[in-house]
């Protein structure tokens, strides 16, 4: 096991995702954690990650130097370099020529165990406005660019390690390397993180957490709640009931698909909720898309929480959070990033709540769950399902959301996504949809003139949502899905395709 100490970097889950990609498990913790849980973890090796403080700075995040005297490797990162310097007793100093962007790495004669084997030169991917001015004792330079003296560096001896440049990030030509030689050839870490690992511990975990007691989960029908779901039935049974409320705003049967798969063929204690008139009525006249949200969410708790009361002797609710819900919702475990979002499965919950949270997910990443769906025996149609936002398509329609115009907006989006398997970019494209704009149009249909509605198209591709590429697909897909939707879904007579990417847009129009 590694254990990432976030100094703040932009980059946690990066570094995070390369150590798993090697099959070795880590788990990422603020600077603040105590050194007792530190040594109750039993890490075989510690990386301190990048950030965007100066180690002069008031307030500047520090980890216990005891970390240093655990007796295991210690990889500092950029800040976390830094950081190592300062606490050891050499010198950081301000650069007079700040470096970012791509610099030229030149490794010494003796690279040392970090680097072995990588080529000089190499590229490497710099972020830093102070350097090194003087090493502790014990420590040489392993590792140099034209602007940066001190690139890398190690004492062997205390195996400590420290890179100024970034190794997790694709722009570190040879990072991949440099973390495989951290992580066996420093640390000696066993590759025995398996999706087959994870589900032994994950069901041992949620039987003795949760007992003879019985668990609640609200099941959305993604990915998500769809594995957790998946999993925490395979580990108690039949004292799982899942939640299931029909909004009225999901997509074209969605509650008929549910009902299937999990009431019928995993044979779960499914709640369903037909809410759909319920949900629709309070967005009557409701045109700003925040207030939509608020709304919704309010009226699911209100929801849930009647239907959860009706379940005697429950005690626990499950999520399907996940990991970079966490790390995104920093206030949650009080680490230093900038909170980016207020996450629903980390901070919308009631605070009267009396159920205990069971999270079988917290730990993982989306493709991990994917894996772990799979490995849990689940069709490639519910694991490789694109993400759907959670307010549906109350966000997916732009204005006021009425009964006519969610029909309009499902069969649309029913249209695109039949034609977007069919022509097998389904799992290439992060997220395809249809939006239904508040504005009409002039028309003709055979000899008459029409004035109706538009649809815009939404599709693109991304790894992790933070940055999205508008979808280069074929003009002739573009064409197929254009004439279905205008000749099959009464009350459009225009499609439009969105080219923008984000940024500056966001993947969502809502």
């Amino acid at each position: 096991m590694i254990l990432i100490i976030d100094f703040g970097s932009q980059y946690n889950q990066l570094i995070a995702r390369r150590v798993r990609e090697h099959q070795v498990y880590c788990q990422i913790e603020p600077p603040g954690i105590p050194m007792e849980k530190i040594r109750g973890l039993k890490p075989e090796g510690v990386i301190l990650s990048g950030g965007p403080a100066s180690i002069y700075e008031k307030g500047a995040p520090r980890v216990d130097p005891g970390v240093f005297s655990l007796g295991v490797p210690v990889l500092g990162i950029c800040y976390g370099l830094q950081f190592m310097v300062d606490a050891l007793g050499g010198e950081v100093i301000a650069s007079q020529k700040r470096e970012y962007g791509l610099a030229e790495l030149m490794t010494a004669k003796t690279p040392g165990a970090l680097l072995l084997g990588i080529d000089s030169p190499s590229n490497s991917w710099m972020s830093h406005g102070d350097r090194i001015g003087r090493l502790p004792k014990g420590f040489v330079v392993t590792a140099a660019t034209k602007n940066t003296e001190v690139a890398a560096a190690e004492d062997k001896k205390r195996r400590l390690y420290g890179l100024q440049f970034h190794p997790e990030v694709a722009h570190t030509s040879q990072g991949k390397k440099i973390i495989e030689n951290f992580l066996f050839g420093v640390c000696n870490c066993q590759k025995s993180w398996t999706m087959r690992a994870f589900i032994d511990d994950a069901i041992e975990e949620i039987q003795k957490t949760v007992g003879d007691k019985r668990v609640i989960l609200g099941l959305s029908g993604g990915v998500d709640s769809s594995v957790a779901a998946v999993l925490l039935h395979r580990a108690i049974g039949r004292r799982l009931t899942c939640v299931f409320v029909d909004n009225g705003l999901l997509r074209l049967d969605e509650g008929k698909k549910v009902r299937e798969v999990f009431g019928r063929h995993f044979r779960m204690n499914l709640r369903f909720v037909r809410a759909g008139k319920l949900f629709v009525d309070r967005l009557k006249g409701v045109t700003d898309p925040e207030k939509k949200r608020k709304i919704i969410g309010r009226t699911f708790i209100e929801v849930f929480d009647r239907e959860a009361g009706a379940i005697r002797d429950a005690e626990f609710l499950a999520q399907g959070t996940l990991y970079p819900d966490l790390i995104e919702s920093q206030s949650a475990f009080g680490g230093p990033s900038a909170v980016i979002k207020s996450h629903h499965n980390v901070g919308g919950l009631p605070k009267n709540m009396k159920l205990k949270l069971v999270e079988p997910l917290k730990h993982l990443f989306k493709d991990e769950v994917r894996l772990l769906g799979k490995e849990l025996g689940m069709s490639d149609e519910l694991i490789w399902r694109q993400p759907f936002p959670g307010p549906g398509l109350a966000v997916r329609i732009v204005g006021e959301v009425t009964a006519k115009r969610l029909t309009v907006l499902k069969n649309a989006d029913a249209v695109l996504m039949e034609e977007i398997r069919e022509a097998g970019f389904y799992r290439s494209l992060w997220q395809s949809f249809a939006v239904l704009l508040p504005i009409r149009s002039v028309g003709i249909m055979g000899d008459q003139r029409t004035y109706e509605d538009a649809i815009a198209i939404r599709a693109v591709t991304s790894e992790d949502a933070m940055t999205a590429d508008w979808a280069k697909l074929p003009h002739d897909l573009l064409g197929r899905i254009s004439t279905r939707i205008i000749n099959e879904v009464r009350g459009v007579n225009r499609v439009v395709y969105d080219i923008s990417s984000k940024p500056p847009a966001t993947i969502e129009w809502e």
